[in-house]
């Protein structure tokens, strides 16, 4: 049986107590973390599988959730923000153990985790600000994850009808493909999306990094941000994307470790 729903006034609180969060992030971001949860929680349940590692938990806003769920929970994320007081007071009211790492290239902070320690990994608007090879950290995110246990991706959809008609109108005004110019520079690194992918794309990815990954419960999911519906058109896109899923403007994927045998078979080169 899935956990009650929880309630944004009654999550916020929690983050004041330990000295404030990105209140606007969380608002905007919260009916998406509820969305990952109920299609999580329909097939999970945390108190038979509790270690989850939460990959790019930011300021916890969604890890807490799941501590929250009763979930042992690891967070893993740049010092940046796992280093805030806020972040470290919340993480020791709740239990949650935090991993600073600096490289998520390279995922040293890892290194202190058993094999086979967790049964969920959250990989959740993660995938497409990669602007590296990930092959090494996919190594050791296997190598931590018990036989069994579950990748759980969430992305936004290439093919979504909005980002398709906005990459449309900017090739008809000339200004190329790919993240915006002014987006490049104004940004910092991790904020762009390198790289947003397809559902083939993203059943190809993962079988390509592993024979042992099986890909699962795959789905289209709706529009989180109800601002939409102040924008022109906004209201007949929501329609259309109800009506035809592919249009839809994220992705949901679990990557089950089916097996622990072939191992990351995948090496870069020049």
């Amino acid at each position: 049986m899935t956990a009650p729903t929880p309630r944004l006034e009654d999550i916020l609180p929690l983050f004041e107590a330990q000295g404030g969060t990105e209140t606007g992030y969380l608002r905007d971001h919260f009916p998406r973390f509820l969305a990952t949860r109920e299609l999580l929680l329909a097939r999970c349940d945390p108190l038979r599988n509790r270690r989850l590692l939460d990959v790019g938990a930011h300021w916890l806003h969604q890890t807490l959730l799941y501590a929250l769920d009763g979930f042992e929970v690891t967070a893993l994320d740049l010092p940046l923000t796992l280093d805030l007081a806020p972040v470290r007071a919340l993480a020791t009211a709740h239990a949650i153990r935090l991993l600073p790492n600096p490289d998520l290239e390279h995922p040293a902070a890892l290194a202190s985790i058993g094999d086979d320690t967790f049964y969920i990994v959250l990989f959740t608007e993660v995938i497409e600000h990669l602007a590296f090879n990930p092959v090494a950290m996919w190594r050791e995110i296997y190598r931590v994850l018990k036989p069994g246990g579950r990748i759980v991706v969430t992305t936004p959809n290439y093919y979504a009808l909005r980002g398709r008609l906005r990459q449309g109108l900017r090739s008809l005004r000339l200004l190329g493909g790919g993240v915006a110019v002014e987006q490049v520079l104004s940004l910092k690194t991790l904020g762009h999306h390198w790289k947003e992918y397809s559902r083939r794309e993203l059943l190809a990815y993962f079988s390509m990094l592993s024979p042992d990954f099986h890909c699962t419960n795959i789905s289209y999911t709706q529009e989180y941000l109800p601002a939409i519906l102040n924008r022109t058109g906004g209201r007949f896109a929501l329609w259309l994307e109800r009506c035809i899923p592919p249009l839809r403007p994220d992705l949901y994927l679990e990557v089950e470790l089916a097996r622990k045998e072939k191992g990351i078979v995948v090496e870069p080169h020049w």
